[in-house]
């Protein structure tokens, strides 16, 4: 399965942990909606998958890798992705 397309929103808040909200489609026929790109305390970033809140007030997946192999994948992409459109926003100088 490979991701086909990535739709990324930038966040731009001054000092938001949240970075972007992304859309992925795999082989052109399944979009997942609402992975986010999050600033971690030490400056790197990580990827959350689509979530909702459960009765006990915990926040359960709703759609998420398998393995290791596959979150690395998606994290690579996204990320990628999200520093392109990073640079494409930029102004030329």
């Amino acid at each position: 399965m490979k991701i086909t397309d990535i739709r990324v929103k930038i966040i731009d808040k001054e000092d938001a942990k949240l970075k972007c909200v992304a859309s992925m489609v795999f082989d052109e026929v399944f979009v997942v909606h609402d992975v986010k790109v999050i600033e971690s305390n030490d400056g790197g970033l990580f990827v959350v998958m689509p979530s909702r809140k459960i009765p006990s007030g915990e926040y359960k997946d709703i759609a998420h890798p398998l393995n290791n192999e596959f979150r690395e994948y998606v994290k690579e992409e996204i990320v990628g992705a999200y520093k392109k459109a990073l640079e494409e926003q930029e102004p030329e100088q």
